[in-house]
Parts: C-alpha cells; structure tokens; sequence
C-alpha cells in the first residue's frame, strides 16, 4: 500500500514539473513573440486591429460607430445597434488612417463615408447639433438620460473634428470625393453654436426640445471640452466671439492655477478634481487639434498634456493602494468599464478602484512614446486575455482578476488616432489645414507653428 502511495506522489511530482515546464515554456514563447515584433511592426498590428471595430464592427445601416460592442452579446436594453456622435468623430478619423494606409482601399473609404454622411444628413439633430446618441438603424435620438434627450455639444464637437479632417481629406480629391466634402461643410455651418450659449458668455453642454436648458450644464475648463470652444469660435455661420472662450471657459482667467504633483508642473485648473483628471482629457481635443507648440495665455498645451500624462504614470507606478499589476509597463488610469460598471479613474486615491485601462497609455503615446510602448508591449504579451478582434479590451484589472471582453468607441478611437499621430501627423495635418480652423484659433489668441 505504501509502494503505490509513494509511486502516485512521484507520478503527482512529475505531472506538476511538466506542467509547470509547459506553461514556462509558453510563458517564454509569449516573451519571444512580443520582443521579437518592432515597434513598427506592433504600431501597425495595434492599428490595424482597433481599426476594424469602426470597419467591420460598425453598424451596418448607419456606417456609424457603435456605442459598445460585447463579445458576450450581453447588452443593456435596445442597446446594441446604438450609435455614438462623438465615438463616430472619433471613428472617422480612424477611418481615414485605415483608407491611407491601405487597410481598405480609397473607394471603399468613399462608399463608407458616403453612408455615413447620408445618415447624420436625416438623423435627428437640434439646431444643427447632434445627440449623444441614436438608433442606428432609424436615425432617432436615443436619450443619454432622462433629460438628455437633444442637442449635445460637445458629442457634437467631437464629431465635427473627425468630419472637418475628412472635409481636407477629399476637398482635392475626384469628383466623388469633393461632392462629399460639399456636404460635409454643409453639415459643419449648420452647427448653431451660439444658440448654446443661452444668451450667455459660456456654452453649455445640452439643450432638449422637450427639458429646454434644464440640465443647466455649463461648460468651464479645464477637461475634455477644448476642442468644443475652437470650434464654437472656428464656424464661420454661427460662430461665437473671443469672450465666450476667455470668459467662459476660462472663467476670466480663473483656469491658471499652477501646481504640482508627482514632481511634474501643471499650469491650468482642471475641473471637478483637486489636480489631475482622467488621461482622456488629454486625448479628445487634441485628435485633430495639434498640441505641439500650441499655446495661448493659458498654458502650453504640449508641455501640460505631456505633464498630465506623466503624472498619470507616476502615480501608477507608485502606487498607493498597492493593486496588483500597476507599474511601468501598465499604467493608465482614464474613463472606461469598471469592476463596478463605469467610472473616469483618475490619479487620486478616491478614484483609483484597480482598472487600468489600455487607451489611456496608448492614445497619449504623442505626448509619452516610449513609455506608452512599454505598455503596448505588456498588453501584447498578455494574449488572448486582453486582445480580440477589435484590438485590446477596454479595460482589466490583475487585483480583481476581471478581464471583460468588451469594447467602447470613445476608448478604441484615440488609440487609432493617436497612434496614426505618432507615425505620420496625418489627422493633425488635415484638422490643422482647414481654413476655419485657422481663422478660428488665430480668433482666441493661439499660437502654433501650423497657423500660416
């Protein structure tokens, strides 16, 4: 009896080594695979891969960005053909990254644009500016909240950023391709940006048909909301003047406020947080908006986004709650999914719950490239549990051990852009050269090496 109990201890002994030899010798293959890959070579596998969720994973009436897509195909009520405003901007840019690059070729391009721009054309909108969100297969708002249910203008202006990068992608391209960017600026002077002021020197964020300006929301800096100001001040129908950026936004100049934390200088004011935001407030804006050497009396935008994400990886990799995972090659703390549901993590201990989430690093690899590539890497290396067929999911988190197998536009989207930034400058080349852009930033005091 004892012979065949010691004999299934050492057949028990030798299973465990070979397992053990296995899943190192996975472990090292994994390793292998992720430095064997350039940097050239992941950028473009990364891109390429976030890029089809606005390719293949759109909706197929609209051509629109989903809102959300679950690989479990569990969605909340009526909510998997929902279209985002400000996530299509954003996957417009993307877009466009693909059709250069040759993800897709220009004519399909087109006959996706095409589709796109047919919808926003018929869908509902409120002064000339669109919801937060819609059904995509009918073009009817679907309200974000209860009283939520119209005009959003900052969705809006995340929009208008991707459609006034497509309107310089085809203005000098066939016949097709101007006749598109005709209607585009159609849809870019229907904005009634003033009508958001409310008789008022600030915008504000929403307007109902049904709650008027009952949501009372006021749109002051700093977040993610720059790019809504520009382009307030960039229409050249319905444009507003100077003072409501400087008296608006910047709160009669209240915004300058320098401080510091985790050793890194920030000169501005951010809204609703005692330092420093959510790393997606560094993103958004500046898709088409060009941060190098962008400056206006308020900061120097490179210098203080690049600041704000430093601050984000430093805090990570310090750590203070001690969860596990965090370090120097995952970092990045910004709106995503959530252990609980959804929440804007941020570089304070009230909001920091464990989730890292993979745009936050990879979309601020403009202002962090090497830093941002460590990251890419780990998350590469991570296989399956963090990469689908969209790219890398939206979120994890090691102390928790929860891995969601989901994706969200308004995260997949910058991760494009920004890295089509890094290599080429394309999206702020072609935002930059719109000739409203360039009276609109000249308008409110810019400076920037871009504005002839």
């Amino acid at each position: 009896m004892k012979k065949v109990q010691i004999s299934l201890l050492l057949l028990s002994l030798l299973f465990i080594s070979i397992s053990c030899k296995d899943k190192k010798s996975e472990q090292n293959k994994t390793d292998n695979q992720v430095s064997d890959i350039s940097d050239d070579a992941l950028l473009d596998s990364v891109q390429r891969r976030t890029f089809q969720y606005f390719w293949d994973g759109a909706e197929p009436v609209s051509g629109m960005a989903r809102e959300r897509f679950h690989v479990d195909g569990e969605y909340p009520e009526n909510d998997e053909n929902v279209v985002t405003s400000g996530g299509s901007g954003f996957g417009i840019m993307a877009l466009i990254s693909g059709i250069d690059r040759g993800y897709v070729t220009r004519e399909q391009g087109l006959e996706r644009m095409t589709k796109i721009v047919n919808f926003l054309e018929k869908a509902d909108s409120f002064h000339g500016v669109y919801p937060h969100w819609w059904y995509g297969e009918t073009g009817k708002v679907r309200g974000f909240s209860d009283k939520d249910n119209g005009g959003d203008l900052v969705e809006t202006s995340f929009l208008m950023q991707g459609l006034l990068a497509l309107h310089q992608y085809y203005i000098n391209g066939s016949d097709e391709e101007k006749a598109l960017a005709v209607r585009i600026d159609k849809l870019w002077k229907a904005v009634d940006w003033n009508w958001h002021r409310n008789g008022k020197n600030v915008l504000y964020w929403h307007w109902s048909p049904d709650h008027s300006w009952e949501m009372n929301f006021a749109i002051r800096g700093y977040n993610e909301c720059l790019i809504t100001y520009v382009l307030a001040a960039c229409s050249p129908s319905h444009g507003v003047p100077a003072d409501v950026y400087h008296q608006g936004w910047a709160e009669g100049g209240a915004i300058v406020a320098p401080h510091t934390m985790e050793g890194y200088n920030l000169n501005m004011h951010y809204q609703s947080v005692s330092g420093a935001g959510p790393l997606f407030w560094a993103h958004y804006s500046f898709l088409g908006l060009n941060p190098n050497g962008l400056k206006d009396k308020y900061a120097d935008y490179f210098e203080e986004m690049k600041n704000y994400t430093l601050i984000n990886r430093a805090y990570c990799i310090r750590n203070p709650k001690n969860y596990k995972g965090y370090g120097e090659d995952s970092w990045g703390l910004s709106a995503s999914y959530s252990v609980k549901g959804y929440a804007a993590h941020e570089p304070e201990e009230n909001g920091d719950h464990g989730v890292i989430s993979p745009t936050a690093a990879l979309s601020s690899i403009v202002y962090t490239p090497e830093e941002s590539m460590k990251v890419m890497r780990n998350l590469y290396g991570m296989g399956d549990k963090m990469m689908g067929k969209y790219g890398f999911y939206d979120a994890y988190s090691e102390t928790d051990n929860w891995y969601p197998q989901r994706y969200l536009a308004i995260d997949q989207g910058p991760i494009v852009v920004m890295i089509e930034n890094h290599r080429s400058q394309l999206l702020w080349k072609l935002f930059m050269s719109h000739p409203d852009v360039q009276t609109g930033l000249k308008k409110l005091g810019f400076e920037s090496p871009y504005l002839k």
